[in-house]
């Protein structure tokens, strides 16, 4: 697969600067580190008008340091065709990863920024890549952490979202060359909860990026705004079964994604099996 070099080289700088970041506030105060299988849900395939089985296992990690936190994933994602004669079959398979690194002014500066109902406010550095289309995108914004009762965590992302170019518009494939400065708005959140003695979870993001013009090796396209929900409903399957607590969970993951990658009409409403092992 191919990677851009301006996006590996962007990757590289931000992955670096925040561990640097991280090691000289010594280690994370907390971590977790999980890898997410999501089977059995028919999702919508951009630009072929048809609809695959798709199968992504996650690979995700989330850690605190004394000045903020840092969050990325990896998806692999395969593909079996359903209904579409135009499915890439020979290609039917692909990487795509996020990476973000938080940093709390509230405790850089040691002062309180607490308002209503957001206790901390942050500034974010975030980066998008997606191998197959030698495309990456930068987010740097800020970050609303919430106070919210019963939540584990809840947070607003207000961020720009930058295209990093690196295709070739003579490729064979399709690859993005170019693409306008857009933003995003992301919510995450996850709300544990207890039905009788079994442990449930209900977490997951809800974004909104906004439309944008694309070029790529085949012309120019206006790329529309797109809404991704992503919740998860998860049960402590461990502690069920009379094992380790907070390790092992099942449930569903349910995606709604509409105008999916920018293209207008094409909409995800899916509901996928979910098995998620925590270490």
């Amino acid at each position: 697969m191919r990677f851009c070099k301006t996006a590996s080289a962007i990757a590289t700088s931000l992955i670096v600067s925040s561990a640097l970041i991280t090691t000289n506030a010594t280690a994370e105060n907390w971590s977790n580190t999980e890898v997410q299988l999501q089977a059995l849900g028919e999702l919508e395939v951009v630009g072929t008008g048809g609809t695959a089985t798709t199968t992504i296992v996650t690979f995700q990690h989330a850690g605190g340091w004394d000045y903020g936190d840092n969050f990325f994933f990896v998806d692999y994602s395969r593909y079996d065709v359903n209904n579409d004669a135009n499915f890439p079959v020979e290609d039917s398979s692909e990487f795509y990863g996020e990476w973000y690194s938080n940093f709390s002014l509230g405790a850089i500066t040691g002062n309180d920024l607490s308002f209503g109902p957001v206790k901390d406010i942050g500034l974010v550095a975030g980066f998008n890549f997606a191998p197959e289309v030698d495309s990456a995108w930068l987010l740097p914004g800020v970050r609303f952490s919430l106070d919210l009762p019963g939540f584990a965590f809840a947070q607003v992302d207000v961020t720009g979202y930058i295209h990093q170019g690196g295709g070739s518009a003579s490729s064979s494939v399709f690859t993005v060359v170019n693409e306008d400065s857009s933003f995003m708005v992301d919510f995450a959140w996850a709300y544990p909860f207890k039905i009788g003695s079994t442990s449930w979870s209900l977490e997951g993001h809800l974004e909104y990026i906004d439309g944008r013009e694309q070029t790529n090796n085949f012309g120019k396209t206006d790329l529309e705004y797109w809404i991704l929900f992503q919740p998860q409903l998860r049960l402590d399957l461990g502690e069920l079964l009379g094992t380790n607590a907070n390790q092992l969970f099942v449930g569903i993951e349910y995606q709604y994604w509409k105008n999916k990658l920018g293209e207008k009409g094409t909409d995800d409403n899916a509901a996928q099996f979910l098995a998620v092992w925590r270490f």
